[in-house]
Order: structure tokens, then sequence, then C-alpha cells
């Protein structure tokens, strides 16, 4: 599968999510819920970033100097991090929570649009990893195409995922949000209080160690065989 292809597809996968959220409410006479909504931009928040990180980036490693490229990368990198769980987060959407029992809206639908919602949440983390393992590789190894495969590569990925992991977890059941950090006092009582007991940190394990795995095999399933194809080719660049 080429990028175009695959971009197209995770486009098509987004728009389709919102379209079913916008279209319970007109088929069923039913509010929108605006917390999805909210959520579904926030996925694809981190995406937005990375490619405004991306762009400045280049324009400035190319026309101002590279040290202040480099600086401004890792600043840009730290905020989208910060936003990366927000794609992830949409997999909690699975406990159906927007459901009333007044609503007639049948469950057959809401199960549809739900996955769909928490699927291109899981796509738009996958997407932005890949991104980031790419310009990782990029600005530690230069035009070699062959160190996408080699381990501090491939451990980017995992990483960064099990982060995503973390942040997903503080996000549910903390409360906690990207912009929180700006409050550090704030965000350290909530993480204090929370973890007063051995359970609650076993559960956060858990919780984390499951949802790393479940999101390294889509990412190896997805990326996977696109990163492998670019890693197995010829370098663009050859020096001589």
């Amino acid at each position: 599968m080429s990028l175009d292809t695959l971009l197209l597809f995770a486009i098509g996968l987004n728009a389709y999510a919102l379209l079913l959220i916008y279209l319970r409410s007109w088929l069923y006479r039913v509010p929108v819920y605006r917390p999805m909504v909210k959520n579904f931009m926030l996925s694809v928040l981190p995406l937005a970033l990375f490619l405004a990180v991306a762009i400045v980036l280049v324009l400035t490693v190319g026309f101002v100097s590279r040290p202040l490229g480099i600086a401004v990368g890792t600043a840009g990198f730290a905020v989208w991090l910060l936003a990366l769980p927000n794609s992830g987060y949409l997999i909690t959407e699975l406990n159906q929570s927007h459901r009333r029992e007044d609503e007639e809206v049948p469950l057959w639908y809401d199960i549809i649009a739900v996955l769909t919602f928490a699927m291109s949440g899981v796509v738009n983390t996958v997407l932005g990893v890949m991104a980031a393992q790419l310009m990782l590789t990029v600005m530690l190894f230069g035009d070699s195409n062959a160190a996408l495969a080699s381990v501090p590569a491939r451990s980017t990925a995992v990483v960064i995922i099990a982060l995503v992991s973390v942040g997903i977890y503080l996000g549910r059941y903390l409360r906690l949000n990207s912009w929180d950090v700006r409050s550090p006092r704030r965000m350290w009582t909530k993480v204090r209080e929370h973890f007063d007991s051995r359970a609650a940190v076993g559960n956060f394990a858990l919780f984390c160690l499951t949802h790393t795995v479940f999101l390294l095999l889509i990412y190896g399933l997805i990326a996977g065989p696109f990163l492998d194809a670019i890693a197995n080719s010829p370098d663009l660049v050859v020096d001589e």
C-alpha cells in the first residue's frame, strides 16, 4: 500500500466517524453528543501539530540555522507528544457512555458508530507515531533508508506508544488534559491522590500494558509493511 492510499483511507475513516456522529442526531432526532465531537477534533489535532512542526523545522534548518531548527523541532516534538494521547483516547469511547435509556437509537448503530470513532483514533495514533519515527530516523541517521529497521528506530515507536497508553489512562481516570502541564502542582496532587494504593498502581500497569500491546500490534499491521518497504529500498541520496 502506498502512502497516498494509506492517507486517503485514513481521511475517509475520520470523515466517516464524524459523519456517523451527526447522522445519529439527524436519523433519530436526538441531540448531537458534543463531547464526542470535541474528542474527535482533539484526535486529529496531533497530526496537524506534527505537520506544522515539520514545516517550521524544515524552514528553520534550511533558511536560518540548524541548531535553531533542532531547538524548535525539540520543543515542537514535546508539544506534539503531549497532544498525541488525544488520538488514542478515542478507544475509551467504547464504553458507550453517551447512550441514554430513554433514547430510541438502536444499539447496533451506536456499536458501529463508536467502533468507527475509536478506530479513527487508533489510526490517527499510528500515523502520528509513524511520522515521528520517520522524522527522528532522518534526523539521527540522515538519508539511510535501512536505518528504519534499526533497533533505535523501532524502539522509538515502542516508547512513544507506551507513553500514549500512559496518557490515555491519565486522561480517562484522572481527567487530565494535555494543557494541564501548565499547572504541574495540580497535576502532581491528582497523580499522588490517585495512586494511593497498590491496587491503583496495578490497575494502571495492566491498563498501560494491554493498551500498549494492542496499539503496537495495530502499528505493526498498518505501518510495518510501509516502513519495511522503505527500509529495503535503495537510498535516494548516495554518498560518494
